[in-house]
C-alpha cells in the first residue's frame, strides 16, 4: 500500500515561482487514496474526547464529514461569511493580502463541549486559529485540530501553540 504522501501531487512554482503547491485534489480523485487520508486523519480524532467536529470551508468538509459520520458524531459547518441562515457569531482574521471573516451557527456549539477542528491544510494558522476562537466564544473546548497535511515552513503551529495539533503529512517548506 502506498504512503499518504505518495497520493499528494506537488506542483512547482505555483502560484508562484519558489512556491512548491501541495494539491490535495489528487488524493480526492483516488479512491485509495481518500480512504487512507480519512483513516488517517480519523484515528487522531478517535485518541481524544470529543463531542462534536467542526470542519472549516471547504475542504475541512469534505474530510471532517466522513469522520463525523464514522465516529456518529455531529458536524458543524465554519463557513465564510454571509453564507449561514441563522443567527451566527462571526471571527476575522489576516490574510497575506488582506483579511477574511468566518462564521458559524450561534447555537452550533453548547457550552462545556468538547470539539475537533478539521481542515486540509496548515499554512500560517489564521483561519484555523479563528474557528478555535468561535468554539471558544460559544463556549466549548478545543479538544484537538487536525490537518492532512502541515507547511511548517509557514509556522502556522506557533499561532495555534495552545492547542493540541495533529498533521498527517509534514512538508518543511512554503
Amino acid at each position: 500500500m502506498k504512503k499518504i504522501e505518495e497520493y499528494v501531487r506537488s506542483i512547482p512554482d505555483f502560484p508562484e515561482p519558489g512556491i512548491i503547491f501541495r494539491d490535495v485534489t489528487s488524493v480526492l480523485q483516488d479512491a485509495d487514496g481518500l480512504k487512507l487520508a480519512i483513516d488517517s486523519m480519523q484515528k487522531y480524532v478517535e485518541e481524544v474526547d470529543c463531542d462534536v467536529i467542526c470542519g472549516t470551508e471547504s475542504r475541512g468538509f469534505i474530510f471532517g464529514m466522513p469522520i463525523a459520520y464514522n465516529l456518529h458524531k455531529p458536524f458543524v459547518l465554519i463557513r465564510k461569511k454571509g453564507k449561514l441562515p441563522m443567527k451566527t457569531v462571526e471571527e476575522s482574521y489576516d490574510l497575506e493580502y488582506g483579511s477574511a471573516t468566518i462564521e458559524m451557527h450561534a447555537d452550533a456549539i453548547k457550552p462545556g463541549q468538547k470539539v475537533v477542528i478539521i481542515d486540509d491544510l496548515i499554512a500560517t494558522g489564521g483561519t484555523v486559529e479563528a474557528c478555535a476562537k468561535l468554539v471558544e466564544r460559544l463556549g466549548g473546548t478545543v479538544s484537538r485540530i487536525v490537518f492532512l497535511m502541515e507547511l511548517e515552513g509557514l509556522k502556522g503551529r506557533e499561532k495555534l501553540k495552545n492547542y493540541d495539533v495533529k498533521s498527517v503529512i509534514h512538508y518543511e517548506g512554503k
